[in-house]
């Protein structure tokens, strides 16, 4: 048990790290969130006619037929379309933030520990590989999927899933195997 939970703590403390350069100080997700000179006048619009929730325009209403549903988006091709997030209220919580994301690493890495420990011959390198695998799989079925149908930027989520699950990976692989 105490090499499974020191495990997963510094593979959690791995995961954690690489999300910060990544987001923080390495730049890779600017992609992701892109900056645009009238978010006050659309940011103003959006307060006036939006609640809290995420939104795809165009949309037909709950409960329309397919025929409604058919009609929209026929008639909306080759137009603008959106997905919006809206909040009416901008929070600075990092510390909690922080917390939750670190307590999700843990459980991951835990995951992932408990996992290769289960694995009769474990390698070094049968950690590493199948470390890539689980990044590759939460990358393939989540990120890369929604952009497949959103028709967004998933390449930093995927330099994420290869740099810091085989990370992850070669630290059990070396700690497991010792």
């Amino acid at each position: 048990m105490k090499k499974l939970l020191i495990g997963a703590l510094v593979g959690a403390l791995i995961l954690f790290v690489w999300q910060f350069l990544s987001f923080a100080l390495l730049g890779i997700h600017n992609s992701q969130m892109g900056h645009t000179p009238n978010q006050d006048a659309i940011l103003k619009v959006l307060e006036e006619n939006l609640e809290a929730g995420t939104y795809f325009l165009p949309r037909a209403e709950i409960g329309a037929s397919m025929e409604e549903e058919e009609a929209l988006m026929n008639e909306r091709l080759g137009k603008p379309w959106a997905m919006v997030s809206y909040h009416d209220s901008l929070s600075n919580n990092m510390g909690m933030n922080m917390l939750r994301g670190f307590i999700i690493d843990f459980v991951s890495a835990f995951l992932l520990a408990w996992l290769l420990m289960k694995m009769a011959n474990l390698t070094f390198q049968t950690s590493v590989m199948a470390s890539l695998a689980v990044g590759l799989i939460g990358y393939f079925t989540i990120n890369y999927l929604n952009s497949i149908w959103f028709e967004t930027n998933s390449i930093p989520d995927l330099i994420d899933a290869i740099v810091q699950w085989t990370i992850t990976g070669a630290w059990l692989g070396w700690w497991l195997t010792k």
